[in-house]
């Protein structure tokens, strides 16, 4: 009895380590032909105080966390190393923003198809967690879930 409470406790405790984090709205945006290059976009909430520290996924040769911002009348792109997750507030990824570039994409993403996204969490234990989602390949011109779905 002893071990089947144990093991029961384990997978629990297994189950809320995985729910962790919460992945709303991931999408990325379609391509045209001969480009190598896009965005992938989506809400993050973290139960605890955690960092986005990284993502991949097996449709481009590189994945990074990149923050656009304005300077001086010039729209500006640089890789981050980390974006903090506040615990219990929603994080948004969007275009014009912090967002996952997709660098090297293996195959055109056309609008329909999916792109698997792992995320790499760090809590604020230090604990490392992957979260994967399947995102939507929206049509060029979306802004968003709901924008260029048919």
């Amino acid at each position: 009895m002893k071990r089947i409470a144990f093991a029961l406790a384990a997978a629990l405790a297994a189950g809320l380590a995985q729910a962790q984090v919460e992945v709303k709205d991931a999408w990325v945006r379609g391509m045209v032909p001969g480009q190598d290059t896009t965005g992938a976009f989506l809400s993050i909430t973290s139960k605890q105080d955690a960092r986005l520290v990284g993502v991949r996924t097996p449709a481009a040769g590189m994945a990074e966390l990149h923050r656009s911002t304005m300077e001086g009348g010039v729209m500006r792109m640089r890789p981050v190393e980390s974006l903090l997750l506040p615990a219990g507030t929603p994080v948004e990824l969007k275009p014009g923003g912090y967002h996952l570039m997709l660098m090297h994409v293996k195959q055109a993403l056309k609008e329909g198809g999916k792109v698997p996204l792992t995320l790499e969490i760090v809590g604020a234990d230090g604990k490392r967690e992957s979260v994967t989602v399947e995102a939507p390949v929206l049509a060029i011109s979306a802004s968003g879930p709901g924008h260029g779905m048919h």
